[in-house]
């Protein structure tokens, strides 16, 4: 089995935009040849703080699209899904898929300067999967049984299960040895900018690191990631020019900036939901949930907060994962069934409604906006709902990893795998944080990890999000479009098909245009 095995199961996976010419600017650069000579920065606007400045600990995806900067795996993403080599120059898989060999890239640097050695390889991989000290850091890497140092510049992993999805994994960063907690407070890569400052709830200061692998890359000098916790401050900071790039607009935010900025919209990796604690009462009882299913309009809840350009979803895939992608918006429609949800509330014991508390992460304006919607729509079948809105570390801590919460809007991101958001649903999973629970749905998902036939595994994938929808784990609403605004000035910038944000690329435009 070799590589191209692994790349064929995402070729359905759309190619996303890439955003390469824009007019006016004051730069000194010009085409496809930005000058290096350009002392340059720009400042990026982030919606939360980060969680963790460790990649092996790092949990939410705000956090991760700015480590994407500064480390790198055996593998990485580029922007149409597909991975590239990058701290190793080539690998190959075993016929039976037990054994991965990696040749390392010659003079790989990390910003320390050091030459990145097989034993640095051996070290990261054995941190994140449990093998140094029994505490796996990244689950899907739990399965690696043994790595082994070959030669100076060849690694071997032999993993417990074959799994077609697991080469993805290999983006684990790779960081130098021994450095282990070291990362937390001093971060150490190989990306193509080095960690320079952090300041909690202000942001994160990173610069051009020369010795990067990539020749020519980056451009950019600095790049300061900004936190703006705020609808309203972002917006006053974009129209005053303080801010040159900031992701995830809401349709009203993207109006008024639309005249001064390039406005892009491109599909993203992020499934929003109301998701349900499924423990909590009412919320224990499947008709309830059901009944939330019907009562909401998704297709109001697009076209209100996202301008439309979103995609409607009822399970846990992404629709651009197109060989593994079950559309099931029939189940429970896309517009509001009030006489269903109402008929369901009645059965289950509820015909007078119920409290419901929605919490929403405060700084996601996306998701408030959602929540108010949800809330209106929730009223017409008498379930009186309302928005307890948090700062975001107070979500990561209480909702998603304390579990201590009704219900939630937010979202969650998928890597470039059909299985990473399934993973997720299943009892036992640390991520499984609507508390979802169904023995049928474990056991389907055991054969769907371990099927090395890409359309047998379709066929699992497609009975769990079968699961999930009928069950209503959560209720789904919708793949958002991630619109960005970005500096007239600048061009390079790259859209994923993953929660990233690639500065490498970026940088100013020929004055001359």
């Amino acid at each position: 089995m070799k590589k191209h095995l692994c790349t064929l199961l995402f070729m359905a996976l759309l190619a996303t935009a890439v955003l390469s010419g824009c007019a006016g600017g004051t730069g000194t650069s010009s085409g496809d040849n930005p000058s290096k000579e350009q002392k340059s920065s720009v400042v990026v606007g982030i919606q939360q703080d980060i969680d963790s400045l460790d990649p092996h600990k790092a949990t939410a995806a705000g956090t991760k699209e700015i480590l994407f900067n500064i480390f790198e795996g055996l593998v990485k993403p580029d922007e149409n899904g597909n991975l590239m080599n990058a701290v190793a120059s080539d690998y190959s898989v075993s016929e039976d898929g037990l054994v991965y060999t990696f040749t390392l890239r010659e003079n790989v640097k990390f910003h320390n300067g050091n030459v990145v050695t097989a034993e640095d390889v051996k070290y990261s991989l054995e941190r994140v999967s449990g093998l140094l000290d029994g505490t796996p850091l990244i689950s899907t890497l739990s399965t690696i049984k043994s790595v082994e140092i070959v030669d100076e510049k060849t690694v071997r992993v032999t993993v417990e299960n074959a799994n077609t999805e697991l080469i993805y994994s290999f983006v684990a960063a790779i960081i130098p040895a021994g450095s282990g907690e070291d990362e937390s407070a001093d971060p150490i890569g190989t990306g193509p900018f080095s960690y320079v400052s952090y300041t909690p709830q202000e942001g994160i200061a990173v610069k051009k690191f020369d010795g990067y692998w990539q020749e020519g890359l980056p451009y950019l000098d600095e790049v300061n990631f900004k936190i703006i916790n705020s609808a309203e401050t972002a917006l006053l900071e974009l129209q005053g020019g303080t801010v040159d790039i900031y992701a995830y607009l809401t349709d009203s935010q993207a109006n008024e900036l639309k005249d001064s900025f390039n406005v892009v919209a491109s599909p993203s990796n992020v499934v929003q939901a109301l998701f349900l604690n499924n423990l909590e009462k009412p919320l224990d009882d499947v008709r309830v949930r059901q009944a939330i299913c019907y009562a909401l309009d998704k297709d109001s809840v697009n076209d209100f907060v996202g301008g439309g350009n979103g995609t409607i979803i009822s399970s846990a895939m992404l629709p651009t994962l197109k060989d593994f992608y079950t559309d099931l918006n029939g189940t429970y429609g896309t517009s509001a069934n009030i006489e269903k949800a109402k008929e369901l509330l009645a059965d289950a014991g509820y015909a007078d409604g119920f409290e419901l508390e929605i919490t929403i992460p405060s700084n996601y304006e996306f998701h408030m906006q959602t929540g108010e919607v949800v809330v209106e729509q929730l009223k017409k079948v008498g379930i009186n709902a309302k928005i307890n809105p948090v700062e975001w570390n107070a979500w990561l801590e209480d909702c998603y990893n304390g579990r201590k919460y009704q219900a939630t809007i937010s979202g969650i991101t998928c890597d470039m795998t059909p299985g990473y958001l399934l993973n997720r649903f299943q009892s036992g999973s640390k991520k499984n944080f609507v508390n979802f629970t169904s023995e049928k749905y474990d056991e389907i998902y055991l054969k769907a990890a371990a099927s090395l036939d890409l359309k047998e595994k379709a066929g699992y994938y497609a009975e769990l999000q079968q699961i999930i929808c009928d069950e209503a784990a959560s209720a789904f609403l919708q793949v958002p479009a991630n619109t960005t605004a970005i500096n007239k000035e600048l061009e390079g910038y790259k859209f994923y098909p993953i929660y990233v944000q690639d500065l490498s690329t970026v940088y100013f435009k020929d004055s001359k245009d």
